[in-house]
């Protein structure tokens, strides 16, 4: 693609980047590392941007779309309204005003974003999940024979690690029970209670919509966490970049990987983003068990993109620079809406 484009950027208001990042702090910076990323390197690919905060109505993107007329929109919104589950309906709305956006298609937003039925959908395809019980706001939590401690509470919707910390991972059913009742009435949202995988936290990112690239293995790396406790990516593990220097949490390819694992995640993964109806760009993310045992974890359809961030040092580490997977990205979802042959 080497003609320049006009680029709709949809994102929250608030994470609208400035055009200059000099100067600021890094905290701030922080909040909307990747908009500014996204835009300003296609900006510097010769791209005319156009970034557009969404968040309560619809009219503004149609305005936009019938002004600007944009070549794609690069879609960045992970929320609208405030709620996580309606992504999906701007992306639908992207659909029926006929314009190539990036990232995921609606279907697999539906399904990827609700971690019940993707792990329904996958268990039923013989792929290995956590055993795991779902808990509606307003109901009773009563936990099955089957579901063993210790297990990790969060929500059965959100994403971003949004709700997680240390005292989601419970051993008894009166922590079971608060911490069910800390979802529902703090985050607002069912809950879901998983088998607690005691292991290694591994990424592995893919790139496409038919014929697809599997990004190198990833993996986060605790650091100096106190010990006995379970290693899990918080929200203060994902996104505090003060928590991570001091606790040395990195993240880069995964060594050591047993044989079995390295010959067959590429595979697996694969299988998985075609069950779950995903294109564009998604991160799988597993758990390694001490045993070799591979669980399936949840699937992130449009992941962050930032830079710095897994997906996209995954991409360099594959040879593909930051300028060319944002390149990459706008293909695939023109290619989408032209229905030519995707890659």
């Amino acid at each position: 693609m080497s003609r320049a484009l006009k680029v709709l950027a949809l994102m929250h208001p608030s994470l609208v980047p400035p055009d200059s990042i000099e100067g600021l702090p890094e905290k701030e910076i922080n909040r909307w590392k990747t908009e500014f990323d996204v835009v300003a390197t296609l900006r510097g690919l010769g791209h005319q941007v156009r970034p557009l905060g969404v968040q309560h109505e619809l009219q503004p993107i149609r305005d936009a779309i019938l002004e600007f007329e944009p070549h794609v929109v690069f879609n960045l919104l992970e929320e609208f309204h405030g709620d996580t589950t309606f992504d999906q309906n701007v992306a639908s709305y992207l659909e029926l005003l006929r314009v190539p956006y990036t990232g995921c298609n609606p279907r697999g937003l539906v399904i990827a974003r609700g971690k019940a039925l993707s792990k329904k959908l996958l268990s039923y395809h013989r792929i290995r999940v956590p055993q795991f019980a779902v808990y509606p706001l307003g109901r009773k939590v009563r936990r099955p024979p089957r579901l063993e401690f210790p297990l990790i509470v969060k929500s059965l919707i959100e994403h971003a690690s949004v709700g997680i910390a240390r005292a989601s991972v419970v051993d008894t059913d009166e922590k079971l029970h608060e911490r069910v009742r800390f979802v529902h009435e703090r985050i607002g949202t069912d809950a879901i209670a998983e088998q607690f995988i005691s292991g290694r936290e591994i990424y592995v990112g893919i790139l496409g919509n038919d014929r697809l690239r599997v990004l190198p293995t990833w993996e986060l790396e605790f650091g100096s966490v106190p010990a006995n406790t379970p290693l899990i990516a918080t929200e203060r593990v994902k996104h505090d970049p003060d928590y991570q220097e001091r606790m040395g949490i990195l993240q880069g390819p995964a060594k050591d990987l047993p044989e079995t694992v390295v010959n067959s995640i590429g595979r697996l993964s694969k299988r998985i983003y075609r069950t779950l109806e995903l294109d564009g760009y998604a991160r799988i993310d597993y758990r390694l068990a001490s045993t070799g045992e591979l669980f399936f974890l949840e699937a992130n359809p449009n992941p962050e993109i930032a830079e710095r961030e897994e997906f996209a040092q995954a991409a360099l580490y594959d040879g593909i620079s930051y300028p060319e997977l944002l390149q990459r990205i706008l293909r695939l979802g023109i290619r989408r809406a032209t229905g030519s042959a995707t890659g």
